[in-house]
């Protein structure tokens, strides 16, 4: 069987880019399957993959500058986007054509709508690496401009659109997720599993809590700031741990100096998270939206027992409230605070649910959602012959 996957880039340190760098190596490995993935903004001598490849994959870089639009001003800013975009175009059904596949695989929150407007015979998936009420919404963008906003939720509009018509499958990471997509033909929920190795779990007695993920709006650092300001007065010689790259970097940071905060640190990803986790007693998650959130798996795995959000979508299928960890109310700071400083003065409950997280982790075994993703591929190739 041939699959090909199409995505902006495999440069980037998130979990989108992981989960399907590990899904397309599985296939190939496991599976034996043709696999090949198909970036469009990436410039492999200047952006390497940050997740490794296998070598059965193969990897084809169309490398459209788009970037280069942003140094013009409007209206030909505009012109300039509609030449990349129209490039693009030709060359991915270029790229497509002389590879013929069986599955076209392409990804929700990126040019969806040209993967799904590509000419062949393969059977068309999208995958939802986000909460489709986020996908190409306004609420990402800081714009005051009326004007902007309407013309934003239009293209949105006209965007899923395209992407629930032409589709053959959309695939989501959470049950609440693929009931946003009533007009699709068909929805698959298939979650994210996790392969890091474990070399240690944590015993849950070091006074440390982790936070993981890009420095970004999505993931609400802000909100745990705030939070770490209820709690660090009662427990000044606990630490919290942020792990992530981004954007906010600098305005973070500010945050946590006028807060007084010197029980905070940001560091950048580190390739050994694992160790991380294992030496941390808490997980804290304080998105706004995510799609699935690889990171609360991943800490589930090493023991960690979590508190997050109630988000769309993600840490309601993963953790069991009051059993392995506490949902929280969406943007109920003081709730949040409470919970996590319940958590840091009570052990015996940090152990009981690092228990019962690792029990729910195995639930994502590797082999039992990749099976999960054989059985779509040939239910789709079948109607498709």
């Amino acid at each position: 069987m041939r699959i090909v996957y199409i995505i902006d880039s495999l440069a980037s340190k998130g979990g989108a880019e992981r989960i399907i760098s590990e899904k397309m190596n599985y296939l190939a490995t496991i599976y034996n399957y043709d696999v090949s993935v198909i970036t469009y903004y990436q410039f492999l001598e200047t952006m390497p993959n940050t997740y490794p490849l296998s070598c059965k994959v193969k990897q084809i870089n169309l490398s459209i500058p788009s970037f280069q639009q942003y140094r013009y001003s409007y209206p030909k800013r505009l012109w300039i986007k509609w030449g990349f975009h129209h490039r693009l175009r030709v060359e991915l059904q270029q790229a497509v054509n002389s590879i013929n596949p069986d599955i076209l695989i392409g990804v929700g929150y990126t040019l969806a709508d040209i993967v799904c407007s590509i000419r062949c015979q393969a059977a068309k998936i999208i995958e939802s690496h986000e909460a489709r009420i986020y996908t190409k919404s306004p609420l990402l963008h800081k714009r005051t401009n009326l004007i902007s906003t309407i013309y934003t939720k239009l293209c949105r509009k006209i965007y899923l659109n395209m992407v629930e018509k032409k589709a053959d499958a959309i695939v989501t990471l959470t049950k609440e997720d693929a009931q946003e997509w009533k007009n699709a033909k068909r929805v698959k929920i298939i979650p994210n599993f996790s392969i890091m190795p474990i070399m240690n779990r944590t015993n849950c007695e070091s006074k440390k809590v982790i936070a993981v993920g890009r420095l970004e709006w999505q993931k609400g650092y802000d909100r745990l700031i705030h939070i770490w300001e209820i709690v660090t007065p009662k427990h000044p010689n606990w630490q919290l741990d942020i792990f992530g790259e981004g954007s906010l970097e600098a305005e973070l940071k500010s945050c946590i100096q006028k807060a007084g905060l010197s029980n905070v640190t940001i560091h950048p990803f580190t390739n050994n998270i694992s160790q991380e986790y294992a030496s941390s007693s808490i997980c804290v998650l304080t998105s706004r939206f995510e799609g699935f959130s690889l990171v609360l798996l991943e800490a589930m795995r090493h023991g960690l027992p979590c508190i997050a959000f109630n988000c769309p979508y993600g840490p309601k299928d993963l953790i069991d409230d009051k059993k392995s960890g506490y949902i929280i109310e969406n943007d109920n700071i003081d709730q949040f605070a409470e919970r996590l400083n319940y958590l840091i003065e009570n052990i015996d409950v940090r152990k009981k649910f690092s228990e019962e997280v690792v029990l729910k982790s195995n639930n994502y075994n590797v082999d039992n959602i990749m099976y999960l993703w054989r059985e779509l591929f040939c239910t789709l190739t079948s109607q498709k012959h």
